[in-house]
């Protein structure tokens, strides 16, 4: 009895191991496509140092923004410059002279001490992560090319509006003066503003996630409650064979009675044969709205479309809490089941020293 419920759980376990692996797959796909990792960044830095034009800010608000601004309304990112950074750093410029019609682009100073370590992407940066350490130094290299220096730079922030003038000053303060002070705040501060970026992006990446599981969900028409069916089936069967192969007569009678059922071959082991070959974990992806079959004769593997039986199987109520089932499966990630797995056939007690 053990067996039986051991059996069910590694499989299912397999079966949303590799459905997660194919959720988070496309996910990260999506990502890297789009620059979402990049955009986000950038987003957060222009509502930082530029503030948000308008009163419309950069960073999604809305689930709406994450699925169809940020990835494909006006893109946050700087253009690509191939150039490196110059040697003589330009100083942010006073605000009278850069406010005619556009607001101050502080954003683009900063990405002018990035940029050597910077490789375009359709013709904007592809920077995603700047380190802490290179953020405060970007920011003292800023504070050099003003004459009066920190004070100097904090003025010129405050006259053009900029949020980054709040952040700063509070950490000027805090230093009383002192440069490498200040220079350990900032990179402090910053690297506090990327764990809170880092949180945010991860619970909007969270919907992306339910949306991708929904759509494996549906595409491969993986109920739970019948996948679970099957691999109990299957265990039985499997146990019935085992009986007979080593002598006992009292399964063959059950065994033709189900292949006869079923439309199989009437004999048993043509029938054992074409149902081995068949197990619950295969079964699962056979109601997808493509599928491919392997021949048993070892020829080329055939794809069919399976539009009717799988619009049928949408639309059927009694399917419906099965796939609500392997949805939830799914959010929880391929390394939960990866850990799962692990725990039920001892992977985790072989490779632990």
């Amino acid at each position: 009895m053990i067996s039986i419920y051991l059996d069910l759980a590694i499989g299912s376990a397999v079966a949303f191991l590799l459905l997660s692996l194919l959720v988070s797959g496309l996910n990260e796909g999506v990502v890297r496509l789009l620059s979402i990792r990049s955009k986000f960044l950038w987003a957060f830095l222009r509502d930082t140092l530029d503030g948000a034009p308008g009163g419309k800010s950069w960073i999604p608000k809305r689930i709406r923004d994450v699925f169809i601004r940020l990835p494909f309304a006006e893109d946050p990112r700087p253009r690509h410059t191939p150039e490196p950074a110059p040697a003589v750093v330009a100083a942010v410029p006073q605000a009278d002279a850069d406010r005619r019609g556009e607001p101050t682009d502080l954003t683009g100073h900063l990405y002018e001490r990035l940029r050597e370590i910077d490789h375009p992407k359709r013709g904007r940066t592809s920077i995603a992560t700047i380190p802490p350490q290179r953020f405060a130094l970007a920011m003292m290299e800023l504070v050099s090319a003003d004459p009066k220096g920190v004070p100097g730079l904090l003025e010129r922030l405050n006259a053009m509006g900029s949020p980054l003038y709040g952040h700063l000053s509070g950490v000027w303060k805090s230093a009383a003066n002192d440069l490498e002070r200040f220079r350990k705040g900032t990179e402090e501060w910053f690297d506090g503003e990327m764990q809170r970026l880092t949180m945010l992006y991860r619970r909007y990446v969270r919907w992306v996630v339910l949306s991708l599981s929904l759509l494996v969900v549906l595409l491969f028409s993986v109920d739970a409650l019948e996948y679970g069916k099957a691999l109990l089936r299957d265990h039985a069967f499997r146990a019935g064979v085992a009986s007979i192969a080593t002598g006992g007569s009292e399964g063959l009678a059950a065994l033709k009675q189900r292949c006869t059922a079923t439309g199989e071959s009437a004999d048993p082991y043509v029938c054992v044969t074409e149902t081995l070959s068949s197990p619950a974990m295969v079964q699962i992806f056979e109601h997808s709205l493509v599928s491919m079959r392997m021949p048993p004769d070892g020829g080329s593997p055939a794809v069919s479309w399976n539009i009717e039986t799988w619009a049928r199987r949408l639309i059927t109520p009694g399917h419906w809490p099965g796939f609500l089932i392997s949805l939830v499966a799914l959010l929880f990630g391929a390394p939960f089941w990866w850990d799962a797995l692990r725990r039920l056939t001892g992977f985790r007690g072989r490779f632990t020293k």
